[in-house]
């Protein structure tokens, strides 16, 4: 709009802002996403700073969440209910850890990341340990009583266990499981009602409703991830808050970490992005906070939202489709996956045809049957899953889904995990196994053998030219072209080469690729340090293991059970047999400060070397006395940038950040590969 003035502008999305408001707070029926709320929100605010005579007191941007509703009682919040400020990629969340370590120089950080729950946030009180109000974050500065309905959440208990504080207020989030929508909706459409579209939706109506009754029906829940006033508890970091309430009773955000540092909390994102398909309740996020108060005190906060947090948030898109099958299949350690195969449906400009129904388990709490119309969705980066069943569109009687007892490929017995949820096929000589074992060991992770695919695994193994990875080096020329029709004469020397060169991969990458449970690349560098050749690992105890920083109890076990087994000694005398070194150099000993450059620094690399592996280039970091990060932050030293290296080099510069070229690098230290 060409001829609109500023405050007309600015004037419009006032209105728009409110009337989303409205329909987000008071309606709860959104519909814009965040993510296109957050960037009006940003337009008025970017406006407002370069005009700031149009600034006035009712404005969105001065205001923090939604106004209480007339036909409950209103309580003003002692210590007000900020907001949090929201970040949709990793570069802004970058930019945040940056900011905030700037303003703590010479601090170290710890970071707390947690699930950011899709609920209705709400402060509880407690006065010498017995529940007596609810009330809703509000505007921030006045919320509604919603004590009747708080009182009816069964995960908050009436009176706190052990010696509670005289007043305790914790915040946090009231929602609802998938699997309620999935009951509600069902009975909601048998008394003629309209299904919810979503669990936040309806736990935002139902926490607001006059009739606790209704409340109860709904099965509402609780998660704390924060602290109001208190009167007797003591407490320095969130954490021990968290420990503290949960000992009286209130359940904290699950699968809550600590981390050291912004690049350990940036790495450790993956890991809960990867819990994600299997919560039973829905989030949009995740947070990232402050663990020390004090510190938190340092920073302050802004008119709306605290300093010391962020929320790292990502789009979700769904859509309802019909589930046509479900298949189980088997992987390379034997735990066999429930698959459900769908009716193709676009979501987020991809054709989704599949999603992993994680575990048996997970069938069961779902209650998912083949001919179900079921909820998928795809949020940010993360593969689809199956949210809910849409029961109220069951059109008839289906059957339950009964899980195997054998395995489908080999027949073998299905054992559960002891205090498991996982079930595997305990057949070491599954095909299904094999196969997924040979492609791991073939990949770039294990021995990266060059060519060795898939398809010409499924022809190895339905030929029966291998069994086992020391097969692999049997294999000849005259073999692979005589018997497997991919490969033809000028292959198969390129193949039975790129299988002889991995026989000097070393130890470390043996241990990766021969799928020992919870021994990945990071595992069995740290063992081969401690231990140089596979016979010396097998004299270790279990004790010996567990004490190595970084291993512990699980993974000492597993991997003394695996190398001491029969099966396991018989595949590494097999590969011992046939020429693969089950050995590892000593890595020499780190540089002295006084005697290599990078002693003390840290280096991110990126982009794509020709001299360096990504592998060879970090550890040969290490040995120099430097420490190699993935993250660039202030804290970075250099950045060395190879081929096509994109937003991290990009960040180095903006930060003034010493950026070397893969030869810079090499004059630098003096060590070419």
């Amino acid at each position: 709009m060409e001829s609109e003035s500023v405050s007309d502008r600015v004037a419009r999305l006032r209105d728009e802002i409110r009337h989303h408001d409205e329909l987000y707070y008071l309606r709860a029926k959104p519909e814009i996403s965040d993510l296109q709320y957050d960037q009006l929100v940003k337009q008025l605010e970017t406006l407002e700073a370069a005009h700031p005579d149009l600034v006035s007191p009712d404005s969105p941007t001065r205001r923090i969440g939604d106004a209480p509703v007339p036909h409950l009682q209103q309580v003003p919040h002692a210590v007000p209910m900020l907001s949090i400020d929201n970040t949709y990629s990793r570069a802004e969340l970058v930019a945040y850890f940056t900011r905030t370590e700037k303003l703590l120089p010479g601090e170290s950080i710890q970071w707390v990341m947690e699930f950011k729950i899709d609920g209705v946030a709400a402060s509880i009180f407690y006065e010498d340990g017995l529940l007596k109000l609810g009330v809703t974050r509000g505007n921030g500065e006045v919320g509604d009583d919603i004590t009747h309905n708080i009182r009816t959440i069964r995960d908050l208990p009436l009176r706190l266990r052990g010696a509670p504080p005289k007043l305790l207020e914790v915040r946090g989030e009231v929602y609802m499981t998938n699997t309620d929508l999935a009951d509600l909706n069902l009975r909601q459409v048998e008394a003629g009602d309209e299904p919810y579209k979503n669990t936040r939706n309806v736990t935002a109506g139902t926490i607001r409703l006059l009739d606790p009754s209704i409340a109860a029906q709904r099965n509402l829940r609780f998660f704390c991830h924060g602290v109001g006033r208190t009167d007797g508890l003591i407490f320095e970091t969130h954490i021990d808050f968290l420990d503290s309430v949960s000992t009286f009773g209130i359940p904290p955000t699950p699968q809550v970490r600590v981390l050291e540092g912004s690049e350990a909390a940036l790495q450790a994102v993956a890991a809960l992005e990867e819990a994600m398909p299997d919560l039973p309740f829905e989030v949009d996020g995740i947070v990232f906070k402050v663990n020390s108060l004090a510190q938190r005190v340092k920073l302050g906060t802004r008119s709306k939202s605290p300093r010391w947090l962020i929320a790292y948030k990502f789009e979700r898109y769904e859509a309802v489709t019909r589930l046509e099958k479900i298949e189980v299949q088997v992987g390379k350690t034997g735990t066999v996956t429930p698959v459900a195969h769908l009716q193709s449906v676009s979501i987020a400009d991809t054709t989704v045809s599949r999603a992993s129904l994680h575990n048996a388990d997970e069938i069961e709490r779902l209650d998912v049957r083949v001919g179900d119309f079921v909820v998928v969705e795809k949020a940010g980066k993360i593969i689809p899953k199956v949210v809910r069943v849409e029961k109220h569109l069951r059109q008839s009687e289906l059957l339950p889904f009964c899980f195997p007892t054998h395995c489908p490929v080999c027949d073998g017995q299905l054992v559960r995990d002891a205090g498991g949820v996982y079930i595997r096929c305990i057949n070491p000589n599954c095909a299904a196994q094999l196969r997924g074992r040979l492609a791991y060991y073939a990949s770039r992770t294990g021995m990266d053998i060059d060519g060795l695919g898939e398809k010409i695994i499924d022809q190895l193994i339905e030929k029966k030219l291998v069994g086992g990875y020391a097969d692999l080096y049997r294999l000849t020329e005259e073999d692979l072209i005589a018997r497997v029709d991919l490969v033809k004469e000028r292959k198969a020397k390129k193949l039975v080469d790129a299988i002889e060169a991995s026989k000097s991969k070393g130890l470390t990458r043996v241990l990766t690729a021969i799928s020992i449970r919870h021994v990945g690349p990071r595992v069995a560098r740290v063992l081969t340090e401690r231990f140089s050749t596979v016979w010396s690992l097998r004299e270790a105890s279990v004790e010996e293991l567990s004490a190595i920083p970084e291993i512990g109890d699980v993974i000492a076990r597993s991997v003394h059970e695996f190398i001491n087994s029969d099966c396991g000694r018989r595949l590494l005398d097999d590969l011992a047999a046939v020429g693969v070194r089950l050995s590892e150099d000593r890595v020499a000993p780190k540089a002295d400060p006084g005697d290599s450059p990078l002693a003390g620094k840290t280096l991110v690399v990126t982009g794509t070397l020709q001299q360096f592996t990504r592998d060879e280039i970090k550890q040969l970091i290490e040995r120099l006395g430097g420490r190699a990060s993935e993250a660039v932050s202030s804290k970075t030293d250099f950045v060395v940038a190879g081929e096509k290296a994109g937003s991290k080099r990009d960040k180095a510069a903006q930060l003034g950040i010493t950026i070397l070229t893969e030869q810079q690098f090499i004059d630098l230290t003096g060590h070419a590969k």
